[in-house]
């Protein structure tokens, strides 16, 4: 059955009418529906091991396994606990997932990136009383497995999932029907996600099967995703973003789902597993756009890529598309078949944006965070502005909190998706849900119902004439140069003397090609500080960048790779 969609927004979405979406109410309903709708086809394809071919799992398949494990879980005594589940993207992940909030118990993804501190942090918040993980990390994890049920996604001695998953169909055979009657409710609160902190100590989470199956929905009225697309997974998994959005999702509409053996491999296994839509990060998409143009610099094309891309665009006016013949070497580099980037978690450069349209690759951006399950809003696929984080869905609100007089204030949402609450602070969650409207934290402005970010308010720099500088606005402008690989703005000083300043992490093998091997730290400086002078001339004065220096290792990153202010 369609879910009945009630518009909340008016006219705001292009003129054309949303993409019809399944009712759903929980992940579970969600899940079986599409085991169901889509048996026989594939679901996720995955390497048994690095270098292997994609082995291809069918959704009856994954039913199967899922079913298994669950119920071997309620068989162990996970009935209604919090399972925690760390690792890199791969099968073993996904089911654990599913076979737990489907109706086991409670999720607890963990950043597979984190000290082990962090890991005990989280233990100590969530409780849980089971952990799925592979040998990587059990270094971290020792002292922190002795209480509570060790189970392993490798081959192990020990409590695996193979092992595990064979338990359960034996169970079922058998007549055990604890996991198929075990249906969750809407309102029941079966996630558990700590926040990256970007901040500080991250915070616990709660979302409901209410929450997810809603965001689902929302997301899916505004972009056509169906059994012919094929995701490519590459961002860590336990992330809001990749799990609801490249997962989740991916089983909700019936697609398919390639994982990718790691970044060094993006391009290789593009070419494997030929997908339709990347879900990336900017960091990721403006590094293949800088890789393709530097190839087509080498090969001596950037002319004629300029000339291709002004005949096709003028060609697209008139409803001709030869953006795929005019650039077929691109598109077979990349797999063939891929048509979209989505990117999330920060803002993406229109004018990378741009670059790929005219080679016949879309980038749409969105926005969104965990305590909104995560999407608030999403460009539509054939109604988008390059500079904007998109259009809220139908049965989202969104609104504007004590703008100023060019219309910037905090970004507050309403909606199914808002979270429940963060697990054991009553404190922080009245904070941030006043009178229903989740207070984001970030700033921004409303065009004609097309969300545009500005920056958080706590990074928001106010000069001491009183204007408000954005960090993430100049950082965009200086990313540009070919001689910066990443920077970080921020506020130096205070008063008549706050200045806007900037850490600056060079991109060395571009410096080295215009300085030489032996350049000197003073040659470094004004290379980068002419870069920013070029930077400086493209804004007003009160935003300008008036000191720098140079560090000569990355900033540390979450693991969506947007830099950590607070550990910089």
């Amino acid at each position: 059955m369609n879910h009945q969609i009630k518009n909340l927004n008016g006219d705001i979405y292009g003129g054309r009418d949303f993409y019809p979406v399944r009712e759903v109410s929980t992940i579970r309903d969600m899940f079986d529906s599409s085991c169901e709708l889509y048996a026989e086809k594939e679901v996720i394809l995955y390497k048994k091991k690095h270098g292997d071919p994609y082995t291809e799992v069918k959704y009856k398949e994954l039913k199967e396994d899922v079913y298994a494990l669950g119920t071997a879980f309620i068989k162990h005594g996970l009935k209604g606990k919090r399972i925690a589940v760390i690792g890199p993207t791969r099968y073993e992940w996904a089911v654990t997932y599913l076979a737990t909030v489907c109706g086991t118990g409670t999720i607890v993804p963990v950043d597979k990136e984190l000290p082990a501190e962090e890991i005990a942090y989280i233990k100590s918040v969530s409780e849980f009383d089971a952990i799925v993980h592979t040998k990587k990390e059990e270094a971290k994890l020792e002292g922190l497995t002795d209480d509570v049920l060790d189970i392993h996604m490798d081959e192990n001695e020990g409590l695996t999932v193979a092992k595990l998953i064979q338990e359960g169909k034996e169970l079922i055979a058998s007549g055990d029907t604890s996991f198929i009657d075990s249906c969750p409710k809407p309102e029941d609160i079966n996630i558990l996600l700590f926040t990256s902190g970007t901040t500080g100590l991250a915070k616990a989470v709660m979302l409901s099967h209410k929450n997810i199956a809603s965001n689902l929905m929302q997301m899916c009225t505004l972009f056509k995703i169906d059994d012919k697309t094929r995701f490519f997974s590459v961002l860590p998994i336990h992330h809001s973003y990749e799990c609801t959005c490249g997962f989740l999702c991916a089983i909700y509409r019936g697609s398919s789902i390639a994982y990718c053996e790691g970044l060094k491999y993006i391009v290789k296994n593009l070419q494997e597993a030929k997908p339709t839509l990347f879900l990336a990060v900017p960091l990721i998409v403006e590094s293949i756009y800088r890789q393709l143009m530097k190839k087509v610099e080498q090969q001596g094309k950037a002319k004629t890529i300029k000339v291709a891309s002004k005949v096709s665009n003028g060609l697209l006016k008139v409803g001709i598309d030869v953006r795929k013949k005019l650039f077929k070497q691109v598109h077979e580099g990349l797999g063939g078949r891929l048509e979209t980037f989505i990117v999330g978690a920060a803002a993406a450069d229109p004018e990378v944006a741009k670059g790929f349209r005219s080679l016949g690759i879309n980038v749409i951006q969105g926005y969104g965070m965990t305590e909104c399950a995560p999407i608030v809003a999403v460009n539509r696929d054939f109604y988008f502005r390059d500079d904007s984080a998109g259009l809220p869905p139908p049965e989202t609100q969104v609104k504007i909190d004590k703008p100023d007089a060019e219309g910037i204030g905090e970004i507050l949402v309403k909606s199914d998706s808002v979270m429940v609450g963060y697990y054991k602070n009553e404190e922080a969650t009245n904070k941030v849900i006043v009178d229903g409207w989740l207070h984001t934290g970030d700033l921004g402005y409303l065009d004609k119902g097309f969300i545009h970010i500005t920056g958080r308010a706590k990074d928001v720099i106010i000069t001491a004439n009183g204007k408000n500088v954005f960090p993430e606005e100049v950082e965009r402008y200086m990313q540009r140069s070919p001689y910066i690989c990443e920077c970080m703005v921020y506020g130096k000083g205070e008063g008549t003397k706050l200045e806007v300043s900037a850490h600056v992490f060079p991109q060395f093998d571009e410096v080295e090609k215009a300085l030489g091997k032996d350049y000197t730290e003073e040659q470094l400086r004004k290379l980068i500080g002419d870069e920013i002078k070029a930077v400086n001339e493209q804004m007003p004065a009160y935003k300008r960048v008036t000191d720098f220096d140079i560090r000569e290792t990355e900033f540390v990153k979450t693991t969506t790779r947007k830099i950590k202010r607070h550990a910089n």
